[in-house]
């Protein structure tokens, strides 16, 4: 049995089970899928990028030789953050796949598949899925393949757009941590920053790809980062993802800023007046601005979704953040002087930019930029090999009575109200708030939570993940 499967955004699983003929499965049928859809003709390009993962390589080479045989004209991308693929894509016209598993960890990996127009959406991973079933196990040449090198006119149009996104020199004065890791964003990041007049100093590079979720961050990373703070004296450490489209922004003692926060000076910065954002970012978001807030499921195609509904109703200025900080842009903005077209599709380098710049402008460091949005508290965590059959378990079971949610949280406090848009998020009477989601692409039980201090927060994900763990045991 395959562990491949088509989460949040992409296809992932085992690099085991990807790395060989799914790959070339997945890819032939991404091409007939574009050719009988009227997206792609013969002999159209389609670009192919990859993160440093060390199945990246030959998965990529694979889908290369996969793509030319189904009759379109791959062209390498390589190492290269997703937004700056999908950039590429959208100003070529060209379909690309983005070969990553983002940030899980690193013995599983993913394909990520964007239409010449943008991000595939859900009705497309329902045609891909079926395109692969009727491969099946029938005859398919597997072999790897080549193709022109295009990494350096993407990365270049990538630094030309952020090159523009605020005022020359706007972080002169600012000394910024770039935490290098293993993330395919970590160059060009580096150069943007120095653009603006920042002093960058780089951390942590590595040559084994190490899975840095900036959603949930690690304690490890947490550690990390405190003591290059004081160390090497930052105003910030800035990061990404293996693939970068998700940020990371420390304060200047080293703690991490809620990525949800981070796309809200985002949306601040451009004078956004629709933001669309899932049901898992902050509940503060709606007030922190003078926009109006679309909530959704988690996951980029919802988000895309919600973007495209306001802009078919007329709406401009209209963006989108998730709860890992990751921002895009439905509609195209004006700033610093320059007309930024939209980018419909996660991107860490409009928050992390818009972020700094808020700091700078205001000569304030980045723990009283945070404070001064006044949010709710606001804390996340996963547990990791939580198996689905187990998630899948405590879902029904929560979903299943009045009874059985009150009597699972009855060592927390009781319910005052609940929403099921993803996953169970619950609204306790005393105004904290708990939200329980299995993951969309990895065996992973994710809790979100709320409450009036940062103490309160934390002590309701430790409970929060414990009553799960508690749970999890009387299956076994």
């Amino acid at each position: 049995m395959t562990s491949l499967k088509f989460g949040t955004s992409g296809l992932r699983g085992l690099s085991v089970d990807l790395n060989g003929r799914a790959s070339a499965v997945y890819a032939t049928a991404f091409a007939r899928h574009l050719q009988k859809s009227g997206l792609a003709k013969p002999g159209d390009p389609i670009l192919v990028g990859r993160d440093f993962r060390s199945s990246s390589p030959e998965v990529a080479a694979i889908c290369i030789g996969a793509l030319k045989r189904a009759g379109l004209a791959p062209l390498d991308c390589g190492t290269i953050p997703t937004p700056a693929l999908a950039l590429y894509g959208l100003e070529v016209k060209a379909a690309c796949l983005m070969i990553t598993g983002s940030h899980i960890p690193a013995d599983r990996n993913g394909i990520k598949f964007y239409r010449p127009d943008g991000e595939i959406d859900k009705m497309d991973e329902a045609a891909i899925a079926a395109e692969a079933a009727a491969i099946g196990d029938g005859p398919l040449d597997a072999t790897s393949g080549t193709a022109e090198d295009r990494s350096a006119t993407a990365e270049a149009m990538f630094f030309k757009r952020n090159a523009t996104l605020l005022p020359d020199n706007s972080l002169r004065g600012l000394t910024v941590g770039v935490y290098e890791h293993s993330s395919v964003a970590r160059d060009v990041l580096g150069l943007v920053l120095s653009h603006y007049g920042a002093r960058v100093v780089p951390l942590g590079r590595s040559d084994d790809f190490i899975p840095v979720d900036t959603e949930a961050v690690s304690p490890e990373t947490v550690a990390l980062l405190k003591g290059w703070a004081p160390h090497y004296r930052l105003d910030t450490i800035v990061s990404a993802d293996g693939d970068g489209d998700r940020p990371l922004v420390t304060d200047e003692t080293g703690e991490p800023l809620r990525g949800d926060l981070l796309g809200l000076i985002a949306a601040n910065y451009l004078g956004a007046s629709v933001v669309v954002t899932p049901v898992t970012s902050n509940s503060g978001i709606e007030a922190a601005g003078s926009y109006l807030v679309t909530r959704t499921r988690v996951g980029s195609p919802y988000v895309i979704a919600g973007m495209q509904e306001a802009i078919a109703s007329g709406k401009s200025a209209v963006m989108g953040f998730e709860a890992n900080g990751g921002t895009l842009t439905g509609s195209s903005f004006t700033v610093a002087g320059h007309q930024v077209r939209a980018l419909p599709t996660r991107d860490c380098f409009l928050p992390i930019l818009a972020t700094l710049h808020a700091a700078a402008s205001k000569r304030k460091p980045l723990s009283s930029v945070a404070s001064g949005f006044r949010l709710p508290f606001a804390a996340a965590d996963r547990l990791e090999n939580f198996a689905l059959e187990k998630s899948a378990a405590l879902m029904a079971y929560l979903r299943a009575s009045d009874a059985n949610l009150a009597t699972f949280l009855a060592p927390i406090g009781s319910v005052a109200s609940t929403s099921d848009i993803d996953g169970l998020r619950v609204m306790l009477a005393d105004g904290r708030m708990i939200h329980f989601r299995p993951s969309g692409n990895a065996p992973e039980m994710r809790c979100y939570v709320e409450g009036p201090s940062e103490e309160a927060a934390k002590a309701l994900l430790s409970q929060g993940l414990g009553l799960i763990r508690t749970f999890a045991a009387k299956l076994t």
